[in-house]
């Protein structure tokens, strides 16, 4: 059952809102209130000063989830800025399994999921590569190959860390001068723990929890520890603590991989060609025209996609404060993440063999797709994908913050940082059966098409070992900062900060292949060569064109799970990978260079910022304000692999960024926010390359361009806040974005030899490599990054929390917290658009859509209860419909449908010090619907329910 609300989800939100909007007015009428938070009230004004950079947030102190809420408020209420802040209602006690699904529930903030689980965010429309993250106060990048492909940007992958290993999240969504650049979005901050900020003593946690994902039908453990110790004087204090998940999970659907047009070898059997199969000449007809110049799936197929994970995290802190005046930290943070993804896969490949396919029966719906169709000599192809990854990640920071005198006070902060993410096996294994006949697909029900194969795929005699691929690569990001902030208070009322940073920052790409095509008579030394097969083996139905698959080669898969419709193949033979990579000797074969992916920036960062702090009453009404000016200076190195020589490029580049932030307090419990600066974010790693990659598969050759200039923008917010009682705020906040330079692909058409690259850069089991005329006679997509002419994204936030202090008895134990947020944004693009006589160029033109990863709509709402021992949440984010990216192959744009999540978490304490929990996610099993222009299918998939119990003690 799919859940994609829309209106519905509209209407609860409304409901949710109407709920705890009655408790305005009730708290309103309140002339007495008694609040839980007395104990927190030193300890939250530090947190404020934490946002602007000044004390660790994990200062913070808290017992319950009511705490959490009212210490996390007044992070945003203190702070100048527009700031929102999560605190953990306890030590290693983090309020959701995932850092990314945590920052879902801020107003502003939606998350992109890989396998389930909440992998990058994007804030305020921008998405990931917008987002700049500081760990510990230090800026960092976090890579991961957890989804389908790897992240070789500047992304910030949350799924790498153990959620227990962090005490507190704050998102800065203003720039200040002080405040490092390079975000567009904002700058998330990350925290572990600080020994200082516990009781005296020793303080130890641990938790142990049983994860069972309900498609997987698997259980896995999950483990938390923290010992902390403070000495009785307050002046030493240090913290260990580690963190262990190991999680099987299961994704199940179908996808096309894009659609495609293409001229078929007949239709209804109506020669298109003079030549069956290959060669001759097209012969136009009525229905082969509108056969070719319609778009069809290019790869349609059902299958399942197995994710294993498996995290360790460590962190260790260690505090020094020999007098009120003297802090030093050293913090140190070590995460392994380990990711296996197994595919396997019932297809046929529509793509780039369409001349040798005979279409029947073909049904055309009003968008232009054949949506259905009976194919002969089609080329059915079962396949077998499966890959070892594994994240390192480790920094050591520290800092000295000094008060020189009672107005002067500096902090000098610096550290090392580095993650290795490494993919040393890429492994796939296709079979291939390519005169298959009567394959039938219908997609009519674009979610969930019918795909029955008309020939036998569970015989291993009508399939051949056609192509074995593998495909390591290495990713690696290092920064080193180093930093000095400083204070001096003029007046009360009037503190001047001056600061200066270096940062330099490593980013390399290493990559190789193995790909080889099968063809010839099948004799096993084949494979030990790069072959390229002629059109006689590589093509035509009877073709002899890799090796006899046996029984020893094979495995026979069975699809469940998938809610395919009746008629739907759900069996078929799979390659046994250990048996064929043994019989091909696979990895014995040498490695080679995967060129358009070797390629690597250096960036060092050297800046200062002037700001000015003031704060007093004008005109009666009170206020505090920022206004300063940050300065950075970029120089970049950036090198690839260039007509086989390496090349490197060299550049720099200036900013001058101002900003201004200023809050107004009309009254106590009111108020009300501006903010206007310009911002930078440097451009995407991988347009950087002076060197280009092909895709032999798709017919498209890409460029880098290592002269980009850096998304640029002037930033415009404007809020106000209503505290009007404990755990409690109305919100409303407008933003505006005018991105001046946002870079876009400019295309052209034109032939592979054209470009002047050697063959050599095309992987050997593609269609250009396999047919070296299809390199000098077809008509190529040639794209390469240019500056564009810029962007526009406005939005608003509302946000509503409060306890439900006004019902009696237990009723009053409830809360609820509730946000919506809503985006416009607009940007041309210019893509290659579909052909429009059969066989033609794919056209040039000019289309207007939101940015990438903008949703117009988001909404979050948390229904919770609390008492001394028992505690409930049920939490709803709702995501609305967005384009993740442009496409290719005719269509214009791809992404993703509108979704929606449910999770939930009971924990009962039956003593002081043990804690019993029980807690789910995405419990309405939410289908993941990905598609391409006008709806037509690109993936949909399931992930299923989480469930996850366990205990927790506390001494």
């Amino acid at each position: 059952m799919q859940y994609h609300l829309g209106r519905r989800a509209v209407r609860t939100f409304l409901a949710a809102t109407s709920l705890i909007a009655i408790t305005t007015a009730a708290h309103a009428a309140q002339t007495t209130q008694t609040t839980d938070t007395s104990a927190q009230a030193g300890t939250a004004e530090q947190a404020a000063d934490s946002a602007q950079g000044d004390v660790p947030i994990e200062d913070i102190v808290v017992t319950g989830f009511r705490a959490s809420i009212d210490a996390a408020l007044n992070v945003k209420r203190l702070s100048v800025s527009s700031v929102d802040a999560i605190v953990a209602e306890d030590i290693a006690k983090f309020p959701d399994q995932n850092l990314a699904e945590s920052l879902q529930r801020i107003p502003g903030i939606a998350i992109q999921r890989d396998g389930g689980e909440g992998r990058s965010i994007t804030v305020r429309g921008l998405g990931a590569q917008f987002t700049r993250v500081r760990l510990n106060g230090l800026e960092t990048v976090t890579t991961s190959s957890d989804g389908a492909s790897a992240n070789r940007d500047r992304s910030f992958d949350f799924n790498v860390f153990a959620s227990e290993l962090f005490s507190s999240i704050v998102v800065h969504k203003t720039a200040s001068a002080d405040l490092d650049e390079g975000s567009l979005g904002a700058v998330v901050d990350l925290n572990t723990g600080n020994p200082l900020a516990g009781k005296a003593g020793f303080t130890v946690a641990a938790s142990a929890v049983a994860n069972y994902n309900d498609l997987a039908e698997t259980i896995g453990p999950r483990y938390a520890a923290l010992i902390g110790w403070k000495s009785p004087d307050g002046t030493f204090g240090a913290s260990v603590s580690a963190a262990y998940q190991d999680t099987l999970t299961k994704e199940i659907g179908n996808n096309t991989v894009r659609w495609a047009q293409a001229r078929f070898d007949s239709v209804d059997g109506t020669p298109c060609w003079s030549a069956p199969n290959r060669g001759g000449t097209y012969i136009p007809s009525a229905a082969c025209d509108r056969a070719a110049l319609t778009f069809h799936p290019r790869i349609p197929r059902y299958g399942e996609v197995t994710h294993r994970r498996e995290r360790l995290g460590l962190t260790g802190s260690v505090q020094w404060a020999p007098s009120d005046a003297t802090k030093i930290s050293i913090d140190g943070l070590y995460s392994r993440f380990r990711a296996d993804r197994r595919e396997k896969w019932g297809e046929v490949l529509l793509r780039a063999n369409e001349r040798s396919i005979d279409v029947v029966g073909p049904v055309y719906d009003d968008k232009n797709n054949m949506i259905a169709a009976t194919l002969n000599d089609a080329w059915v192809r079962t396949e077998h994908f499966f890959r070892q990854a594994q994240t390192e990640f480790y920094q050591i920071g520290g800092s000295w913050d000094q008060d020189v005198t009672d107005k002067f006070r500096f902090t000098l902060l610096g550290g090392y940082s580095k993650s290795d993410a490494a993919v040393p096996v890429e492994t796939t294994v296709v079979f291939d059966d390519r005169d298959a006949q009567n394959y039938r697909y219908d997609y009519r029900n674009m979610t969930s098409p019918t795909l029955t194969f008309g020939t036998s795929v569970t015989d291993p005699a009508n399939f051949q070992l056609a192509e074995i691929r593998d495909r390591p690569s290495d990713v690696v990001n290092q920064f080193r900062t180093v930093q000095l902030r400083t204070e001096y208070d003029v007046t009360d009322s009037f503190q001047v900060r001056v600061g200066g940073v270096y940062r330099r920052y490593d980013y390399d790409v290493t990559a190789f292949i193995r790909d080889t095509a099968v063809c010839g008579n099948g004799g096993r030394d084949l494979v030990l060569g790069t072959i390229t097969c002629s059109p006689s083996t590589a093509f035509g139905p009877t073709a002899i064109f890799g090796f006899p698959v046996t029984p020893a080669l094979s495995e026979l898969f069975t699809l469940r799970g998938s809610g395919a419709p009746a008629g739907t193949t759900t069996q078929w033979l799979i390659p046994n990978l250990d048996a064929t990579t043994d019989f091909t000797r696979l990895y014995d074969r040498p490695l080679r260079l995967d060129v358009g992916n070797n390629r690597g920036v250096v960036e060092e960062t050297k800046g200062g910022y002037l700001q000015f702090d003031v704060k007093g009453t004008l005109l009666g009404l009170d206020y505090a304000a920022n206004a300063g000016m940050r300065y950075v200076r970029t120089d970049q190195s950036s090198y690839g692999i260039n007509s086989g020589v390496e090349v490197t490029v060299e550049r720099d580049y200036d900013d001058w960024l101002p900003s201004f932030n200023v809050a107004l307090y009309p009254t106590e419990d009111i108020v009300v926010r501006g903010a206007i600066a310009r911002v930078i974010t440097r451009p995407s790693l991988g347009n950087l390359t002076p060197g280009g990659s092909a895709d032999g598969f798709n017919f498209r050759v890409t460029s880098g361009n290592p002269f980009l200039q850096p998304f640029r923008a002037t930033n415009f917010d404007l809020g106000a806040e209503w505290y009007f009682g404990p755990q409690s705020i109305f919100s409303v906040a407008f933003f505006r974005k005018d991105i001046a330079s946002f870079p876009i692909s400019i295309t052209r058409n034109g032939t592979f030899q054209e470009t002047g690259l050697s063959p050599a850069v095309l992987v050997s089991s593609s269609p250009a490599a396999l047919n070296p005329a299809l390199q000098a006679e077809d008509i190529w997509t040639i794209a390469s990054p240019s500056n564009g002419e810029g962007a526009s994204l406005d939005g608003v936030e509302i946000a509503l929390q409060a306890p439900f202090r006004f019902l009696p008895g237990l009723l009053s134990n409830f809360g609820g917290i509730v946000n919506a947020t809503f985006v416009r944004s607009e940007a041309d693009y210019v893509q290659q658009g579909p052909a429009t006589v059969p066989g033609g160029l794919l056209l040039p033109v000019t289309r207007t859509s939101t940015l990438s990863g903008v949703s117009k709509r988001q909404f979050n709402a948390t229904l919770y209860y609390e008492d001394n021992r028992f505690s409930a949440r049920t939490s709803m984010a709702y995501r609305s419909a967005f384009v993740d990216s442009v496409s290719g192959t005719g269509n214009l744009f791809e992404g993703y449908e509108d979704i929606t999540n449910v999770d939930a978490s009971l924990r009962y304490k039956l003593t002081d010090y043990l804690e019993l929990s029980l807690e789910g996610t995405n419990l309405t099993n939410a289908f993941r619907v990905r598609t391409v222009d006008d709806g037509r299918n690109y993936e949909n998939n399931q992930f299923g329910r989480t469930v996850l119990a366990g205990v927790r003690v506390k001494i």
